[in-house]
């Protein structure tokens, strides 16, 4: 069961939807008036609250940018990139996924096509660091990176970027060094990878049918997810540990989020309804990412240990 309520970028539907455990909404965005005119926001594709929890940093992937969105103001307080415009130039991204902000309110994120990672300052109009080779889109780190679709925080305050190119997850710090590379086992496309406990860690395979499973740091399957049939994952994009070792997850194509008691293997809440796309209350259109309300998010989580750059 949930701990708290969960944001849900729903992507098909152009906003961010938070719900609480009983699946009901609390809040939405954008609303009529939040945003101002020529202002568009468009395909969030993941969403995660800042560390001080009063802000939510959100890639617009398809739309080339990412938005950091002041909860109590319902306003975009700083954005990167050309709506609209993908590219590798001084003020464009290609297909941004998974940003995420810092405590000292720097931002990191994945820039899928250009094949690198990049670091913002805070309110910074250009990157200070750029990770890997733009437009080089091999396994290589920390000179090359096989599109990076995601890098999580650890414990130790370290990072795991997950490469789409060759099923790879690398253990880097933000000074650029890399401490391990590992391939998580039977993955097709990984996407998301983050630390359940040190050395155990879980992704998705966002595929038809999808799966999600956790392994360690040698790349041995520790669990695995993968229902058949008409049960199957369709494109599972996310998945975060909750408190109580059950597994949250998007299923993308189905229009759902679930979460899964590992020991079981079966879904003990959803929110959305499989393939019934909408916008109405209970239910989603091809929801791709979400996180736990503070103090249960992922950030928030691990906001202590997060290295930082100096």
């Amino acid at each position: 069961m949930l701990p708290g309520s969960v944001l849900i970028a729903d992507e098909g539907n152009d906003r961010l939807v938070i719900v609480d455990r009983h699946g009901r909404v609390a809040w939405t965005f954008p609303q009529p008036g939040d945003l101002p005119a020529g202002v568009e926001f468009k395909t969030p594709d993941d969403a995660f609250f800042t560390p001080d929890g009063r802000q939510i940093i959100v890639t617009e992937e398809e739309y080339s940018v990412v938005s950091l969105i002041d909860i109590a103001s319902r306003k975009i307080v700083w954005r990167h990139g050309t709506p609209g415009s993908p590219g590798a130039g001084p003020y464009q991204l290609s297909n941004p996924d998974d940003a995420i902000v810092l405590p000292n309110g720097s931002v990191l994120l994945a820039d899928i096509k250009n094949c690198r990672l990049l670091l913002f300052d805070e309110g910074a109009a250009q990157p200070r660091r750029v990770y890997g080779t733009t437009g080089s889109c091999v396994h290589d780190p920390p000179a090359r990176y096989g599109s990076p679709n995601g890098a999580f925080p650890m414990r130790n305050g370290h990072y795991l970027v997950t490469e789409i190119n060759g099923d790879w997850v690398d253990e880097i710090d933000l000074t650029g060094k890399v401490y391990a590379s590992t391939q998580p086992p039977g993955i097709a496309y990984p996407s998301d990878t983050n630390e359940v406990t040190p050395g155990t860690y879980l992704t998705v395979d966002y595929s038809y049918p999808g799966q999600i499973e956790t392994f360690n740091a040698s790349g041995t399957l520790l669990w695995r997810y993968q229902p058949a049939g008409t049960l199957s994952l369709n494109h599972p994009s996310l998945a975060l540990p909750l408190p109580n070792g059950d597994v949250l997850a998007t299923d993308d194509h189905n229009d759902r989020i679930i979460v899964i008691d590992p020991k079981t293997n079966q879904i003990v809440w959803q929110y959305g309804q499989r393939n019934q796309p909408g916008l109405s209350p209970g239910l989603l259109n091809g929801p791709d990412g979400l996180d736990l309300a503070p103090p249960h998010s992922d950030l928030v989580t691990h906001a202590k240990t997060m290295g930082v750059p100096g």
